[in-house]
């Protein structure tokens, strides 16, 4: 008996190695290759490739160019961070952790496609009657909802070309597997003929998929790398997991702008849409208390303001402790050291603990002026007034730099009632501050602290 050919996959880039090696020689990631055994596929022959039929490229001024046929599902915030809406015939990515409702809203966007098109929702984790029970308590319409428990992709892609639905669901890709490979489902190469499948039928039949993947321990996608580079739209399902509100945040868009977010809130009803997320963030936010300052963040073409909280307290250790949530953990130790150096502050015999309110992850500079605000607010116990934001990049010599869209956020900081807003002496471009906000321009965190506490 013949020995099982096995090949060696990466599964940060999906990078095929003939032998084992501790480090991928293409994305140059450490204990990433695993074993998996190669897919059984024949070559043809070299006549038979020759008399195939193929067709023939085109020139590009006689390829049709029209726009790409949108449709709205029901929620305005899952049809912002699409870009306007699905795409007839995209492959959509949804991740996120287990538990964190992927499942719920894959379910409630079908309440309103049902009303216009056919949708089949496929399921490899759960029986028709769990989606049926679960569908009863969300209160989503029976007619032209088709229910398929299967994990075989054959059965699964021609259930799709009998029923022709215009809309497939896939929940999980994790559990599905194809019979012609040998390899275990969920492994790097059964997740990536799968999807690959599912890419096919989605551009030849027209028909618009969503494929719900779970994250590794990472808070990366199961499976390839490749993976990412296959699909239309890569979408993550985020939330903090004592919180209520959930993030869904598009890291890849082919038919539109990515890191836009849309926000919403977990319910017994299933999934509430959050319109407003500054205001929800900002619901709970105390008065006259030290160690909390507001910015306004660019999440896409979206102004989200957001509250960044600072606790600063003497260490009863010899080291230290710092702790970040929100924020990236090495920006917020450099913008300790610039306070401590450039405002004049002696923070480095303090505890720091940064919090980021409502589970947001906050990556732009714009953002530095509000923790540094924050953190000497904590170091001297004085609040910050309740109606002052703060916008601005801070550089290590404690200087202020202008941020884009200044007059967005402006906007978006007046609209929710603050009246004063600190921002940087030079601003890029005509700055346009709207009725009733006293904006106080700094040149660096030293007069920022100087007006402030």
């Amino acid at each position: 008996m013949a020995k099982a050919k096995t090949l060696f996959y990466c599964t940060q880039c999906g990078n095929e190695t003939p032998k084992w090696q501790g480090r991928c020689p293409a994305c140059g990631e450490w204990n990433t290759i695993v074993e998996q055994p190669a897919a059984d596929t024949k070559k043809k022959p070299a006549a038979a490739i020759g008399s195939a039929n193929v067709r023939a490229p085109k020139p590009i001024s006689e390829v049709e160019a029209t726009d790409e046929l949108r449709f709205h599902t029901g929620m305005n915030e899952l049809d912002r961070v699409l870009g306007g809406g699905a795409v007839q015939g995209s492959l959509v990515l949804v991740g996120g952790a287990p538990g964190i409702g992927k499942s719920t809203l894959m379910l409630q966007i079908c309440d309103n496609l049902c009303k216009f098109c056919k949708v089949l929702y496929i399921s490899g984790e759960e029986s028709e009657r769990q989606i049926k029970l679960r569908a009863q308590r969300l209160g989503i319409r029976d007619e032209g909802l088709y229910l398929y428990s299967e994990t075989d992709l054959e059965d699964i892609i021609a259930a799709a070309e009998n029923l022709k639905p215009d809309i497939l669901i896939v929940d999980s890709i994790q559990t599905i597997y194809n019979g012609d490979a040998s390899s275990s489902p969920g492994s790097v190469a059964q997740v990536k003929e799968c999807t690959m499948a599912l890419m096919h039928l989605a551009k030849g039949a027209g028909i618009t998929v969503f494929v719900v993947g779970h994250i590794n321990k990472e808070g990366s996608l199961a499976g390839p790398k490749v993976l990412e580079h296959m699909v239309d739209c890569v979408l993550h399902f985020e939330g903090e997991e004592h919180s209520s509100y959930r993030i869904l945040r598009a890291a890849k868009n082919r038919f539109g702008a990515t890191n836009e977010i849309g926000v919403f809130e977990m319910g017994d009803q299933g999934l509430t849409e959050v319109p407003n997320p500054s205001e929800a963030l900002l619901s709970e936010r105390p008065k006259e208390t030290p160690g909390s300052c507001v910015s306004c963040i660019m999440e896409g073409v979206r102004p989200v303001l957001a509250e960044v909280q600072a606790l600063l307290t003497p260490s009863g250790y010899g080291n230290p402790r710092r702790s970040c949530n929100g924020l990236d953990y090495n920006r917020a130790s450099m913008m300790l050291a610039v306070l401590e150096k450039r405002g004049g502050l002696t923070t480095s015999g303090c505890d720091c603990y940064v919090n980021v309110i409502g589970g947001l992850s906050v990556s732009e500079p714009a953002a530095d002026l509000a923790l540094i605000i924050s953190m000497a607010s904590s170091f001297r116990d004085k609040a910050v007034p309740y109606d002052l934001a703060a916008i601005g990049e801070v550089g290590l010599t404690g200087e202020l730099r202008s941020v884009h869209a200044i007059n967005q956020r402006l906007s978006e900081v007046r609209r929710l009632g603050f009246t004063k807003c600190l921002i940087p002496a030079k601003t890029s471009g005509k700055l346009i501050i709207p009725d009733g906000l006293d904006v106080i321009k700094v040149q660096n965190i030293r007069q920022a602290i100087a007006v402030l506490i």
